[in-house]
C-alpha cells in the first residue's frame, strides 16, 4: 500500500507542478485574474495534498486499512476538488459550458477535508 501511495503523491505533486508551469506560461493570458488565482487555488491544494501522501506512506502510525482508505479518499478529493476548479476557471476558453460540475467541488473538498480529520483521529487513537 504504501508504494501505491508514494506513487500516487509523486503523480499528484508532479502534475501540481506541470499544471502550475502551465498556468503560468500558457494560461495567463487567456484567464481573467479570478479565474487565474481559482486555478492557482486548485494547484496549491493538490500540492498540499501530495505532502500529505508522502506523509500518510511514510508513518507507522496509521494502519494499513486506514491508509488504503486515506488514499482513496484524497484521489477523490483532489479529482473533484481541484479538478473541477481546473474546468471551471478555464470555462470561457471553451464551448462547452462546465458551470453545471460546479456542485462537486465542495463535495472534493470534504473529501479533502475529512481525510486530514481522519488523520488526526486515527493517530490520536493511538495507545501509549
Amino acid at each position: 500500500m504504501d508504494r501505491k501511495i508514494f506513487l500516487l503523491a509523486s503523480f499528484i505533486g508532479g502534475t501540481g507542478v506541470v499544471f502550475g508551469a502551465f498556468a503560468a506560461h500558457g494560461l495567463k493570458p487567456f484567464l481573467s485574474v479570478s479565474a487565474f488565482e481559482s486555478f492557482n487555488t486548485g494547484i496549491r491544494y493538490q500540492m498540499y495534498h501530495a505532502f500529505l501522501l508522502f506523509f500518510i506512506g511514510s508513518t507507522t502510525l496509521i494502519k494499513p486499512n486506514q491508509k488504503s482508505f486515506l488514499f482513496k479518499l484524497i484521489l477523490s478529493g483532489v479529482l473533484l476538488f481541484s479538478g473541477s476548479i481546473y474546468v471551471l476557471s478555464t470555462n470561457d476558453l471553451t464551448s462547452f459550458d462546465f458551470k453545471v460540475i460546479g456542485l462537486i467541488t465542495p463535495v472534493g473538498g470534504l473529501f479533502l477535508i475529512s481525510s486530514w480529520l481522519l488523520v488526526f483521529l486515527y493517530i490520536f487513537r493511538i495507545k501509549k
